[in-house]
């Protein structure tokens, strides 16, 4: 089986990147995703998730350059769960009960208008699975 995750969002941080002991570079940065609407009694509502993106290889690369905190960008990837298929759950400093959804990005779309000279390219970090044949069912 097979899971994919798309998430559109701002930057919250400016990426971090590091290398493994073995040379594999990775770059860490948190997304915000939010939406809007209006409650039927015309209360305002406002919804941020806050994601936690990996990506490794040429793709952290290209996000260390390219990214910085605020700009808005696309990820395409895969939820990292945790070892019982759960978001990472933690207690915060208030003592409250925090959960992190944590991706591992397969692409980066840079966003941002015409005149955003620092857009950078959109870059898959790996190709696709590959594909079942015309006349295959996949499952």
């Amino acid at each position: 089986m097979y899971h994919k995750i798309i998430i559109a969002g701002y930057l919250g941080r400016d990426p971090e990147m590091r290398y493994t002991q073995d040379g594999t570079a990775v770059t860490n940065f948190s997304v915000a995703t939010s939406r809007k609407w209006t409650r039927p009694d015309g209360t305002k509502m406002d919804e941020t998730i806050w994601f936690r993106v990996s990506a490794w290889r040429q793709l952290a690369e290209l996000c260390n350059e390219y990214l910085q905190k605020g700009r808005p960008v696309l990820i395409e990837g895969r939820l990292k769960p945790d070892e019982n298929g759960n978001p990472r759950v933690w207690t915060g400093n208030d003592g409250a009960a925090r959960a992190s959804f944590e991706i591992t990005a397969t692409t980066v779309r840079f966003l941002g208008g015409r005149g955003d000279t620092s857009a950078g390219p959109d870059v898959p970090d790996e190709p696709p699975p590959p594909a079942a044949g015309e006349n295959e069912i996949p499952f």
